[in-house]
C-alpha cells in the first residue's frame, strides 16, 4: 500500500541532507537544489526506507548523481535490468562521506552490520557486504541485485553511471513505487 507523508518530512529530509553534502564540501546551484529529489518508494518509512538525490546529468551515454542517506536509512534491493538495446544500468558508487553498507550477490555475511528495518527481512536476498568509507568506490554491473545502507551519522555517495532509466528498476519489494515527491521547495 502506498502512503502520503507529510510534506513536512520531506522537506526536513532534504534539508538534513542538503547539510551532509556540506560536510563534503559539495556545493549545489540554486537549480540542483530546486530539482532536489526525495524518494520513499511508495512505503511511507523514508527515514527507515528511501533515498535523496540530486542528479547532475542523465544522457544518453552516462550519469552523475549525488545519493544521500540519513543515519541508517535503506535504499531498497532492486537491479537495472535491460530495456530494449540498452544493457542495463553500470554504476559505481564513491562514498564521500559516512559509512555505506553495500549488499550484492555472493558469500553472505556472518553479521550484517546493516540494521534491517522491522518486517523488511523478507525483501532482501543479497548478503553479500561491501563496506565503502570515504574515497573507496564499488562498480555494480547491469543486472546486479543490490541495495545499500547508511551507517550511524548517515552517508554521501557519488554515482557515476551509464543512462539511468530508474523508471525500469526491478524491485524485490512488490509494494515498492518509484515516486519521487518533489515539492515546490
Amino acid at each position: 500500500m502506498n502512503v502520503q507523508p507529510p510534506p513536512q518530512l520531506f522537506r526536513d529530509a532534504r534539508d538534513e541532507s542538503i547539510a551532509l553534502l556540506s560536510r563534503t564540501g559539495i556545493v549545489l546551484t540554486p537549480e540542483e537544489v530546486a530539482a532536489f529529489e526525495v524518494a520513499d518508494f511508495g512505503l511511507g518509512r523514508l527515514r527507515e526506507l528511501g533515498l535523496q538525490l540530486v542528479t547532475y546529468i542523465n544522457t544518453e551515454r552516462c550519469c552523475a548523481k549525488e545519493l544521500m542517506l540519513l543515519p541508517r536509512q535503506t535504499c531498497p534491493e532492486h537491479q537495472h535490468p535491460p530495456v530494449g538495446d540498452y544493457p542495463g544500468k553500470e554504476e559505481t558508487f564513491r562514498c564521500r562521506w559516512g559509512i555505506v553498507y553495500l549488499y550484492v550477490p555472493g558469500e553472505p555475511v556472518d553479521t550484517p552490520k546493516a540494521q534491517v528495518p522491522a518486517g523488511y527481512g523478507p525483501y532482501l536476498s543479497a548478503w553479500r557486504e561491501i563496506e565503502l568509507g570515504p574515497g573507496q568506490q564499488w562498480t555494480l554491473p547491469p543486472e546486479t541485485l543490490h541495495w545499500f545502507q547508511a551507517g550511524d551519522q548517515g552517508a554521501v555517495v557519488s554515482e557515476f553511471s551509464t543512462r539511468s532509466m530508474d523508471e525500469y528498476d526491478l524491485w524485490t519489494d512488490p509494494n515498492i513505487r518509484r515516486l519521487d515527491r518533489v515539492l515546490e521547495w
